[in-house]
């Protein structure tokens, strides 16, 4: 499949989970449209999470019926390392979780199973770009994704968040802007 009928297709998939008739509450949710790209993308074959999501069948199953009621669309299944912090991140994420949405519970384990991919973050959750991550972090996780406040790459950020809260510091210089590794967290991710 060439990238215009990959991306036509993927929005095609997205208009279509948006159309259908959540609660108004959670049709309001701001992270319903980034769940559909997620879901999009993994129908289209992008991302590297697994069937599941990386959440529990009965969440996964919740998620379904209550944010895109209808025939829920089979997801491609590919198989997953588990990474032993994945259970850190999901309590992190937790602890800054706006609290407002049930997709913030979800999110927060669907990232953490993303954050086993080779890509970046966006990429590894099947999304259409940096944005929608970022969108994501903002309005499920603020009082964490207000912390990136040099627009590093999420993933690093996450697992630079992750180290230091537990004394773990892999750069030898005293902060980022002084680091050799510098260019790799903060260039622009292609």
């Amino acid at each position: 499949m060439n990238a215009v009928s990959s991306a036509t297709q993927r929005h095609r998939v997205r208009a279509g989970l948006l159309s259908r008739p959540a609660a108004a509450a959670l049709a309001a949710d701001p992270n319903r449209p980034v769940l559909a790209s997620l879901l999009a993308g993994r129908l289209c074959g992008e991302g590297m999470l697994p069937a599941s999501l990386g959440l529990p069948e009965t969440e996964r199953d919740k998620l379904w019926s209550t944010y895109f009621p209808g025939p829920r669309l089979a997801l491609p299944e590919q198989a997953v390392d588990d990474i032993p912090e994945r259970q850190d991140l999901v309590a992190i994420l937790l602890e800054h979780r706006a609290g407002r949405f049930p997709s913030d519970i979800w999110l927060a384990f669907i990232v953490a199973m993303a954050c086993g991919g080779r890509d970046h973050l966006w990429q590894d959750l099947g999304l259409a770009d940096r944005g929608e991550l970022s969108h994501l972090l903002f309005n499920a996780f603020p009082s964490l994704a207000r912390q990136n406040t040099g627009d590093m790459k999420w993933k690093k950020f996450l697992y630079r968040y992750y180290c230091a809260r537990d004394g773990i510091y892999v750069c030898p210089a005293p902060s980022c802007g002084e680091c050799a590794e510098h260019a790799q967290c903060f260039a622009p991710e292609t």
